[in-house]
């Protein structure tokens, strides 16, 4: 065989590197820097080199990095989104974005189903001068990759109760991290009243899983239409990693260790606990398969 043809035929061979691998590569690297740099420079400012444009970009870091994690998460999601499914995942985001926005706005304005709060500045535009534009996209970037997590433990048509609360869950698990993160370390959103997690109250809590209920239904309704089914779970638990690995990271550099511990433990009870559903699910076919054999 000639050299270029065997060339060739090794190039056939060789899989093709997908996109929504590089997007998602680029997704964590973008995320380690921002993490890097927070632990490095926004822990100890005392280390930024004292020059002009240093201080600078130090003074705006941390407007320019939050908004810019939030958009390219949301545009690494968009790629595979639009890759796997063109625009039939539209309906079911606007109809996240409002049901978020809608809790958001209750939540900043009459501190239900979350207690009282507000979001500072930081975060850029408000609609309704509480809620920061970029929130209810965050609220889509968490809600569809813990509704597929929780779709390979339920996978069945009529096991909706059990994807939706499976889904919610999925959703806590990322706030123990972030409301650390976010109103702790850093003042993006402030507490009317603080509580005894980081300065979050209990009842917070309550409200991310009520909300989730909501939004992991929102995204139940338009799973047929979506075509939500063509979304590979693995992929999708990558990018529910890579998002939580920004506050994550953060609490970790800060030495936050209970906080650490605590969104761990809860993600592995999660992830334990659908690995778990996943196989007895898989494992009841073939029981019932063998039991009719051994009756016929």
């Amino acid at each position: 065989m000639a050299e270029g043809s065997m060339e060739r035929e090794a190039g056939a061979r060789r899989p093709a590197i997908d996109a929504g691998t590089v997007v998602l590569a680029a997704l964590y690297v973008f995320t380690a820097v921002a993490v890097a740099g927070y632990g490095v420079y926004g822990l100890h400012p005392e280390r930024l080199p004292q020059s002009e444009l240093a201080l600078r970009l130090y003074a705006s870091s941390f407007e320019l990095f939050a908004r810019m994690h939030i958009v390219v998460a949301a545009l690494v999601l968009a790629v595979v989104l639009v890759r796997t499914l063109r625009a039939r995942w539209l309906p079911a985001f606007v109809s996240v974005c409002v049901l978020s926005f809608t809790a958001e706005h209750l939540g900043t304005g009459y501190g239900i189903p979350f207690g009282g709060y507000g979001y500072t500045g930081l975060l850029g535009l408000k609609i309704g001068g509480r809620v920061p534009l970029l929130i209810p996209v965050s609220w889509f970037l968490m809600a569809l990759p813990s509704w597929v997590l929780a779709r390979s433990a339920f996978p069945e048509p009529g096991l909706r109760p059990g994807r939706v609360g499976l889904g919610a869950l999925w959703l806590v698990a990322w706030d123990l991290a972030l409301d650390p993160a976010m109103s702790f370390l850093t003042p993006y959103w402030q507490w009317a009243e603080t509580g005894p997690y980081y300065g979050m109250p209990w009842l917070n809590l309550v409200g991310w899983y009520a909300t989730g209920l909501a939004l992991m239904t929102a995204l139940e309704l338009f799973a047929e239409s979506a075509g939500w089914d063509r979304l590979g779970s693995r992929w999708m638990a990558g990018y529910y990693l890579a998002v939580v690995l920004m506050p994550l990271g953060m609490i970790a550099a800060a030495g936050l260790w209970v906080a650490v511990a605590t969104t761990l433990l809860a993600m592995s009870a999660c992830w334990g606990l659908t690995r778990a559903l996943a196989a007895r699910r898989a494992v009841e076919p073939r029981r019932s398969a063998a039991v009719a054999g051994v009756e016929a």
